[in-house]
């Protein structure tokens, strides 16, 4: 009996041991051919005209070399398989309403709202009107994925060891990208859902001084008139907390991004400087993925997105380019009557819902069919509520036919002057963008794609009936419409303005008066005038100078509060230290000071103040630095009773008692880089047990989200008290017009999309520094690609 025993016990030790071999080879194998060990390595896709080269230097940054465009765009979709694939799988599962079917139930929100939303039923649309060119490169780039999927099948990445193999991308796939973005770039209905849903606690006026103007501009002059049913604030304030929202997985910040450019009279390098860094969430691998293409044609460089074959923010032989969000409104939210059982009122007269049924497969549950309602609007969305209540369909720009993204950006791309640029950004429509561009003599700032004209606006951009935007809109009768769209230059344009300078960072791109209504809700415009104050310091720039302004970490709105903060009286001691660290502060937000802490925790409790005592939710107001200044103006202060003063202080005094129960008793000794942890974390596997930890990633950064280096928190600091930051200038870039193979560029966390790869993290600290790298043609190469034409078969 002794020696079976002894052998099922070394079979008990020896079997785990290589279970655990071999778990370890095959995430091994996961890694991508040469990630640790360089060399040369050959491959294949079909339909190259010609072989490609790549060299991939030890950062991780692909050079590409091609015959032809669409063999570049081939070579780039092999690559971004290679590195980002799953990345990839989950953004087109998450545009298609298909996260349940590989995370479960818990994803099903995201999945209805998408399968409601149609965003992939419009992507389908869109595809078969592409011009021929466009659908061109989307075929190519499809045929470069789907070779890296041929040739490594489950092994394509690190997740798909649990998944199974991938199914092949198609250009539809490549399209929902801007769909995505397009969606969450543009959140007015999200913000008349927050403003409907107080109708019923609070007066329009004091729902209106919650979004006050900001950054200089000032909303149509009309009250709220809530001409709808008594249950819309209900149904508004249940489909508000059922829609995903940034900081949840798979969505984006609403708004974000800086750019700036000089001409060449200020510039040290005798042409234009174009500066850019969009601010959006940060996860692990980021949304961006750096690479250079070479053709015959000219090259590009800069960053691209994993799924779409063009270059989506950088430069090309001639011109340089960036985006910010312009913040226009291109979604309404519609209140339908229903008429009948299946028809609703419409200005002919009676029409029956569109009804569909969507199938959506849960992993570990049974399938869930989803009826869908449209409408002359679009779909019905607080149908996702069970049907009860009124009746809400969504209208939105990106989800309306000729969508034409692709073949405007490839427009782009190709552009060779200024002039060129702007007339592809009327096709670039979704989502509405600024695009600020450059070339050798001009600078210039342009609105992107289509904004919708409504019914009841005026030939003067303002508000006839008091509330487009602000509110669902009766759909009955036809009223708030849309009746046309206005693009090109009938959207706002400047062209080499007389200043020589150009700034925008999401604030008011137009007057109040401006013909075309664009919407009545801004943010504010610190990070611009931050910005204008550093150009203004100096006569003359260089990329440098630009370089070092992205990381500038100065707030203008602690700077514009404090005098106002710091003679308020302190009602305990730990306020009383706290008010004698800001007086002596110049707004700095540097990890190694406590100032910044103290003035965040601060800022987060009175905004948090205010709203729990008008019993608004959390997400019902404008952001702090556009409530908080406005609490010290007359009509603000209506807020908080007449005077906000004692809620100022009360504030200050809640918010510093749980900072010293995590900080410590003395706030002299307390750190922002403490608190404040740049986190890149992957939106699936950071949940798993065990590869949670490897699955994120950390870094004390400085900045915050007013800042010209933002450093934007979740806006539930005041709950949390982590202050984590989760969005902003995951890349930047600095255009020299003069020398384009001169411009720089930074990126975080890192090219790779594997947990495990060096090249996963491998510029956060440089990114968090300050440092750049250059996108010349000639680099040393530790790995090289060639990528050989498929021959047919025999």
């Amino acid at each position: 009996m002794r020696r079976p025993l002894r052998t099922l016990l070394r079979l008990l030790v020896v079997l785990p041991m290589l279970a655990a071999a071999l778990a370890v080879m095959l995430v091994w194998h996961t890694l991508p051919a040469g990630t640790l060990a360089g060399g040369d390595i050959t491959a294949a896709i079909p339909g190259l005209s010609a072989p490609v080269e790549i060299g991939i230097d030890a950062d991780g940054i692909p050079r590409i070399r091609a015959a032809t465009a669409a063999d570049g765009a081939a070579a780039l979709g092999y690559l971004h398989a290679r590195d980002r694939l799953f990345q990839m799988e989950l953004m087109r599962r998450a545009a298609s309403g298909e996260l349940s079917e590989i995370a479960g139930p818990a994803t099903l929100p995201i999945d209805r709202l998408m399968r409601t939303l149609g965003l992939r039923r419009s992507a389908e649309a869109d595809l078969a009107l592409l011009p021929p060119p466009a659908r061109a490169m989307l075929d190519a780039y499809a045929r470069g994925v789907n070779a890296y999927i041929a040739a490594r099948g489950r092994f394509a990445a690190l997740e798909f060891l649990a998944l199974g193999r991938p199914r092949p991308w198609s250009p539809v796939d490549s399209l929902l990208w801007a769909k995505t973005m397009g969606l969450y770039l543009s959140g007015n209905w999200r913000t008349e859902l927050a403003r409907a849903g107080l109708l019923d606690r609070l007066p329009p006026a004091t729902i209106l001084s919650l979004w006050p103007p900001a950054g200089g501009s000032g909303h149509p002059q009309a009250a709220l008139s809530p001409l709808l049913s008594p249950a819309l604030a209900h149904t508004a304030t249940r489909l508000a907390a059922l829609l995903p929202g940034f900081p949840g997985p798979f969505t984006l910040p609403a708004t974000a991004s800086n750019a700036w450019a000089v001409d060449a009279a200020h510039s040290a390098t005798g042409a234009p400087l174009l500066a850019g860094d969009p601010h959006l969430g940060f996860s692990l691998p980021g949304i961006w993925y750096v690479a250079r293409i070479d053709t015959p044609e000219g090259v590009l460089a800069g960053a691209t997105a994993p799924g779409v074959p063009f270059m989506v923010l950088g430069h090309n032989s001639r011109i340089a380019w960036t985006f910010t969000t312009t913040g226009a409104d291109v979604q309404d939210l519609f209140v339908e009557t229903e008429t009948n059982p299946g028809w609703y009122q419409a200005p002919g007269g009676p029409r029956r819902f569109g009804i569909r049924e969507e199938v959506i497969k849960v992993r570990g549950q049974p399938d869930q069919v989803l009826r869908v309602r449209t409408t002359r609007h679009g779909p019905v969305v607080s149908d996702l509520l069970g049907g009860q209540g009124p009746i809400l369909a969504v209208e939105m720009a990106n989800l309306a036919p000729g969508d034409t993204a692709a073949a405007g950006l490839l427009a782009l791309n190709q552009a060779q002057s200024v002039a060129e640029a702007l007339a592809a950004a009327p096709r670039i429509t979704s989502p509405v963008q600024n695009l600020m561009v450059a070339d050798r003599a001009t600078i210039a700032l342009a609105v992107t794609g289509r904004v919708p004209i409504r019914a009841s606006a005026d030939q003067s951009g303002g508000d006839q009936s008091g509330d487009a935007g602000a509110l669902p809109a009766p759909g009955a009768d036809g009223s708030h419409d849309w009746i046309g769209w206005a693009s090109g230059t009938a959207l706002p344009q400047i062209v080499a303005p007389p200043s020589g300078r150009l700034v925008n960072t999401n604030e008011r791109v137009a007057p109040p008066d401006f013909p075309v209504f664009l919407g009545r809700d801004w943010y504010e415009d610190v990070r611009a005038r931050r910005i204008r104050q550093l150009l203004a310091a100096h006569p003359v720039h260089d990329p440098a100078d630009f370089a070092a302004m992205q990381t500038d970490i100065v707030s203008l709105s602690a700077r514009d509060l404090l005098p106002h903060l710091t003679a308020l009286p302190a009602t305990s001691p730990l306020a009383t230290q706290a008010l004698a660290l800001l007086r002596g502060w110049d707004g700095r937000m540097a990890t190694g000071l406590p100032q910044p802490l103290i003035f965040n925790a601060w800022m987060d409790q009175i905004q948090h103040v205010v709203l729990a005592r008008l019993g608004a939710p959390a997400a019902a107001a404008a952001p702090w630095p556009v409530l908080v200044p406005h609490l010290l103006t007359p009509e603000g202060a209506a807020l908080c009773g007449g005077d906000c003063a004692a809620l100022f202080a009360a504030a200050l005094a809640e918010a510093l008692p749980p900072l010293a129960a995590r900080y410590g008793a003395d706030p002299a000794a307390w750190r922002w880089g403490a608190a404040h942890q740049a986190v890149f974390a992957n939106p699936l596997l950071s949940h798993v047990p065990l590869l949670g930890r490897l699955a994120v990633a950390r870094i004390a950064a400085p900045g915050d989200t007013t800042t010209v280096d933002r450093g934007g928190t979740d806006g539930q600091s005041f709950a949390s008290q982590s202050f984590a930051s989760v969005h902003g200038p995951s890349f930047r870039a600095v255009y020299d017009l003069a020398a384009p193979d001169r411009s720089r560029f930074m990126l975080a966390p890192g090219q790779s999309g594997h947990i495990l790869s060096p090249q996963a993290r491998n510029f956060l600290a440089r990114w968090r520094k300050g440092d750049t790298i250059f996108l010349g043609p000639d680099a040393p190469a530790t790995l090289r690609l060639h990528l050989l034409p498929e021959k047919a078969p025999p």
